[in-house]
């Protein structure tokens, strides 16, 4: 895929609306809201990478209350013509369908491919990747199963959700607040995970969230890791050029 002239794609992950209440994370919204706005003027397409949501669940005629702001802006903008890709993370990992029926918004369970103005890029939220975290693992294994899904339906809406909302904040780990700091290439999952691609594919960018912490590293000749930040203590997002891929910070 080529960039147009002067268009840029966009990159964001790690918003967790919601948590730690919908009303403290109100004002993070509405920032993210704004920065929707200013970016869609020179979007060339969007690149969501997991967590907007601190939790979310699909019932078949039911989806969690609020972030009408939000959503409304995604569907302006993609009603506008500009492309939104969406990755599920480890919180919104129970969507379904909801996203592109309603919003005509592509949805991805796991890594993309892509090629821009020569590029190469792999693109993913990042959770359960490369080695350790196999608690982690093995967890999302249970909820993604499909009868464990099943079950979790037969829950009111009123209780699943709040049940999980609770679950959620309650573990300060996946919902940001923990003291996050770099832990030294050889414990970055990450990183280590695209070293291990890069011995059988060569990618110029490694574009993913999940870890909560805003860094872009050389992984090898030609190639950098990049994690996108949060939304909550960074307010981080990515830009690439066509050419170059820089990290900012919005104010």
């Amino acid at each position: 895929m080529q960039i147009s002239p002067n268009k840029k794609i966009y990159f964001a992950s790690d918003q967790h609306f919601g948590a730690p209440t919908a009303e403290a994370s109100f004002p993070r919204e509405q920032k993210f809201v704004t920065w929707l706005d200013e970016v869609k003027k020179d979007a060339e397409c969007i690149f969501l990478l997991g967590d907007l949501f601190d939790f979310w669940f699909e019932y078949k005629t039911v989806v969690p209350k609020g972030f009408v702001r939000v959503l409304g802006k995604l569907a302006e903008i993609r009603d506008s013509g500009i492309p939104i890709y969406f990755f599920v993370g480890n919180h919104d990992l129970w969507m379904q369908d909801y996203f592109e029926k309603e919003l005509n918004i592509q949805v991805y369970h796991d890594n993309q491919e892509y090629t821009f103005n020569g590029k190469t890029f792999l693109i993913g939220h990042g959770d359960g990747k490369g080695p350790g975290d196999k608690g982690y693992k093995r967890m999302k294994k249970v909820f993604t199963n499909p009868f464990s899904k099943w079950l979790f339906r037969w829950l009111h809406p009123d209780v699943g959700v709040k049940l999980a909302q609770y679950l959620s904040v309650k573990n300060k780990l996946i919902s940001g607040e923990a003291d996050v700091k770099f832990l030294g290439e050889e414990n970055e999952w990450l990183v280590q995970y695209a070293k291990r691609k890069l011995e059988t594919k060569h990618y110029n960018y490694f574009v993913f969230g999940h870890r909560h912490l805003p860094m872009i590293l050389d992984v090898g000749e030609n190639s950098k890791y990049v994690n996108l930040g949060d939304w909550i203590g960074y307010f981080t997002y990515g830009v690439f050029d066509g050419s170059t891929f820089e990290l900012k910070e919005y104010k």
